[in-house]
């Protein structure tokens, strides 16, 4: 004779279902990406040229981002330095940059297209002028490179802007008074080297490797340029963004023979604008300061990021992601 089914109590399996997929949906919550407020997608960085500090520290930066930000892509695009980096993330072409502030400030003095919706997110490390000559060169000071042919960086770098000013506070037109050759640091070294070029200006964090790696296979020394500072100052406009600086003794060991060089420095910014969302810029700026030492010991600027001084980006306001990142860790 069968035997009857069991009758089922269709209420407690109804709760022990539900407790079971509560459950299931809160490891979901808990394991899986499912926070809108996360960061995602793909973003543009603007460097800088090859072999240059903006590139290398970039590099770096991305690989610190994968880690911190998993779900965002970030692509990084050389560029010819500051001023080409401001102008893309002012109009759209990169979401954030490295840009050196008197490049921000002139791109903004001259009203160019979305100027007003620069952000920034961090102040980083300063670049050092550098006005590097072969040791036998006859050139003591910015003055002496009359006539000579000189490397100024390409047209959009940073390096461009500040070497035309210096050598009009030397009393040199920088379009007549010397010969310019717009190239940038990843060819400077070698053409010095070859005595295609008499001089060259680099404006970069210390050290910048290849400089560096010139003055150990050529002989090269560094022209003080602190004299010219005040001159600097008193033409008013971006170069209020310049100051007194010396590069010490062992930034460039073999060129600089345990002498200090006194030279100008500007800060450099991580730079944004309004239009990314505020999620993803306060997670990169979290990554800039937290990854701090890890690319400090492949680039030796990137040592000086520090968090009580990296709210500063004047001129640029604070873009509201970073405002968050800030007030997160009670600045």
């Amino acid at each position: 004779m069968s035997q009857p089914f069991p009758r089922v109590n269709r209420r407690r399996t109804f709760q022990s279902l539900a407790a079971v997929l509560g459950v299931a949906g809160l490891l979901l919550w808990w394991l899986l990406p499912l926070d809108s407020d996360r960061p995602a997608g793909q973003v543009t960085f603007s460097t800088g040229v090859r072999s240059g500090v903006y590139e290398r520290y970039g590099q770096l930066l991305k690989k610190a981002a994968d880690h911190d930000l998993p779900r965002v892509d970030v692509r990084l695009r050389n560029s010819e330095g500051s001023q080409e980096n401001v102008r893309r993330v002012a109009t759209g072409e990169a979401d954030f940059t490295i840009a050196a502030a008197d490049a921000v400030e002139k791109y903004k003095e001259d009203g160019e297209p979305g100027a007003g919706r620069l952000r920034g997110c961090a102040r980083l490390y300063d670049d050092y002028l550098q006005l590097v000559v072969a040791r036998r060169s006859p050139v003591q000071s910015v003055a002496d490179l009359r006539g000579k042919r000189v490397a100024v960086g390409q047209v959009g770098s940073g390096v461009r802007l500040i070497a035309d000013r210096l050598l009009e506070a030397a009393g040199l037109d920088p379009a007549t008074g010397v010969k310019p050759v717009s190239i940038g640091i990843d060819t400077m070294p070698q053409r010095l080297e070859e005595g295609s070029i008499d001089a060259f200006f680099w404006s970069g964090g210390l050290p910048t490797s290849s400089v560096r790696a010139l003055s150990e296979r050529f002989d090269v020394r560094l022209v003080e340029l602190g004299g010219l500072v005040d001159k600097l100052h008193k033409a008013g406009g971006v170069a209020r963004y310049y100051r007194s600086a010396t590069m010490p003794a062992d930034a460039y060991p073999a060129a600089q023979q345990g002498a200090p060089v006194s030279t100008l420095a500007v800060a450099n910014l991580l730079v944004t604008t309004d239009r990314v969302g505020a999620a993803l810029t306060e997670g990169l700026t979290r990554t800039v300061i937290d990854s701090r030492d890890g690319i400090g010991r492949q680039v030796h600027a990137a040592q000086l990021v520090d968090l009580r001084t990296a709210i500063y980006t004047d001129p640029l306001p604070l873009q509201e992601g970073a405002r968050r990142y800030y007030r997160s860790v009670k600045l």
